[in-house]
């Protein structure tokens, strides 16, 4: 991939960035995504980014943006997070993600990362995912714990993935905490398969009481269920 320079598409990109500047949520912004910088962000909501990206992504020069990585603002990740997942044609669209994966440093472009395009081709999709779980890198591991929570907790589900997740062990707070709202999830969606993973405390302390927690906010969980979950926390995490 080419070190981000200039063309006219990144120009005209940025020019329609600042036109939707927004400075205070910028501001709001930056206090929810720590490790950014505030100088790299733009302050674009995200109606805007969508739209823009829907707008974009139509583009035959598209392909000259999304090649320019590393990108200069978090606002432009963001973007070509949202051009990416309007894409239709599955091996494109799976080629570009492999590629802008490793630039990806903050949850919000992780979880904003989701191709509509993955859910017609889940088995090919499968395959990627654990190889994505096998990944150090924080945020491919965060986006691969959500692309098996958002595809494979349905009609998809099979018992083997909740293990999958169980079995990751690492010490970064947003790893942690979507193997967190994937147990959640799960709860939600397939109760009896995810339970014995609290039941056992098959997952670390904290991320099992964020588990615990964010399972009893869910309107999806029933009170008795919640209830069976409340004594299940860890005391003292």
């Amino acid at each position: 991939m080419s070190k981000a320079g200039s063309a006219p598409i990144l120009d005209e990109i940025r020019e329609r960035l600042f036109a939707e500047q927004d400075i205070p949520y910028r501001e709001f912004q930056a206090k929810l995504i720590p490790g950014i910088d505030p100088e790299s962000m733009i302050g674009v909501r995200t109606p805007a980014l969508r739209r823009l990206a829907k707008e974009f992504v139509k583009r035959e020069d598209i392909g000259t943006f999304l090649e320019m990585l590393p990108h200069r603002y978090f606002d432009e990740n963001q973007l070509h997070a949202f051009i990416i997942s309007e894409m239709k044609d599955y091996e494109r669209c799976i080629a570009l993600t492999e590629a802008f994966l490793p630039y990806i440093d903050n949850w919000a472009t992780s979880d904003q990362l989701s191709p509509k395009i993955f859910k017609k081709h889940r088995p090919e999709l499968l395959a990627r995912i654990r190889a994505w779980l096998r990944s150090e890198e924080t945020y491919v591991l965060r986006f691969a714990i959500g692309m098996l929570m958002q595809h494979f907790l349905d009609e998809d589900f099979d018992p083997a993935y909740p293990e999958l997740v169980a079995g990751i062990r690492s010490d970064e707070y947003y790893v942690n905490m979507m193997i967190a709202w994937y147990f959640a999830t799960a709860l939600a969606k397939q109760y009896d398969a995810a339970l014995p993973y609290i039941a056992e405390h098959r997952l670390a302390p904290r991320t099992h009481n964020k588990a615990i927690q964010k399972a009893i906010e869910s309107y999806r969980i029933t009170p008795g269920q919640k209830d069976v979950l409340r004594a299940m926390k860890i005391m003292g995490k």
